[in-house]
């Protein structure tokens, strides 16, 4: 099978490719979802990643909750998330988290959060809180997206023993790309071995990860790491297509086709994962409630059965 080879560099304002164009959804609910959000003064990473999904996902009454504030204490090439000094956490955040989801009646809440390393165990305590408040307010299957708690297994196992449906963690991108995209604070190695942890430690908890893809990595090193990240135990994947923020970010490097995003996904389930999302506007959270509950238990209406998932 042949993969186009990555392109140069292209100029910052160069034409997205038809695929890429897409148009806005209307109507209230949209506008609902956005105004209750502002109301409960919340943040969703959809607003500070400047998602392309986020009208559609706002005009379907979802999103992606962003905890701990909204600066993030790195600066990661490809985020536009801001960077700086976080304030204080909000003790009332979590509550504020599950009342919105139990407003939005949404039956797979997201929460993800900004990298705190300001804090001994990076914002666990807090993620923590944050499940328990939407456990004691609704049937809702939680989705967890953290960062790596600076390396912090017992964070993680902090996390896990809170008992998410589903723990995401996003790989982003390939070894090679590591240092340029995520920073020197992050270890591809210390991924896997987390995921690793998870799959040993976690009580069956399943594992989710996410790629960023036109960054200049090759098809192959994609498919290198994929193998890896199956081998750590990881069951659910998406892969999307990179797209620049804003100028200051990385710019993209190639503009994936539709038929690509399509053959990396029979491959990856030909590895072995149990649910697969791949396409040029998937992002980690993009439709992750019709993922998840594809995957339900048959009779307990949430988590995953081990061999249970149908393929895309």
């Amino acid at each position: 099978m042949t993969f186009p080879a990555p392109e140069p560099p292209p100029p910052r304002n160069r034409t997205l490719p038809r695929w890429l164009k897409r148009n806005v959804p209307k109507g209230s609910s949209a506008h609902s979802t956005a105004r209750l959000i502002e109301q409960l003064g919340l943040q969703t990473v959809c607003q500070h990643a400047r998602c392309p999904n986020r009208m559609e996902c706002y005009s379907r009454k979802t999103a992606t909750f962003l905890i701990l504030g909204n600066t993030c204490t790195r600066n990661c090439g490809f985020c536009n998330v801001r960077t700086g000094s976080p304030e204080a956490i909000d003790p009332d955040e979590p509550y504020r988290v599950a009342e919105a989801a139990v407003r939005l009646d949404l039956r797979h809440v997201v929460v993800t959060c900004v990298t705190r390393d300001d804090l001994s165990d990076g914002g666990a305590d807090h993620f923590c809180r944050t499940i328990a408040a939407l456990r004691e307010a609704t049937d809702a299957t939680i989705e967890v997206l953290p960062s790596d708690f600076g390396g912090n297994l017992a964070a993680v196992d902090r996390l896990i023993a809170a008992r998410p449906d589903v723990y995401n963690y996003n790989t982003e991108t390939v070894p090679r790309l590591y240092r340029n995209v995520r920073g020197s604070k992050v270890d591809y190695r210390w991924t896997l071995s987390m995921f690793r942890h998870i799959d040993r430690c976690g009580n069956n908890i399943p594992t989710k990860t996410g790629m960023m893809l036109g960054l200049g990595e090759t098809i192959a090193e994609v498919l290198d790491s994929l193998a890896e990240l199956r081998a750590a135990g990881v069951r659910m994947l998406t892969l999307g297509q990179y797209l620049q923020p804003s100028p200051r970010q990385m710019p993209v490097v190639r503009y994936l086709e539709p038929t690509e995003f399509d053959r990396l996904a029979s491959m990856a389930r030909a590895m072995g994962y149990r649910r697969v999302a791949a396409g040029p506007f998937v992002r980690s959270s993009y439709h992750t409630a019709d993922m998840m509950h594809a995957c339900a238990v048959p009779g307990k209406g949430k988590g995953l059965a081990p061999g249970s998932c149908r393929m895309l």
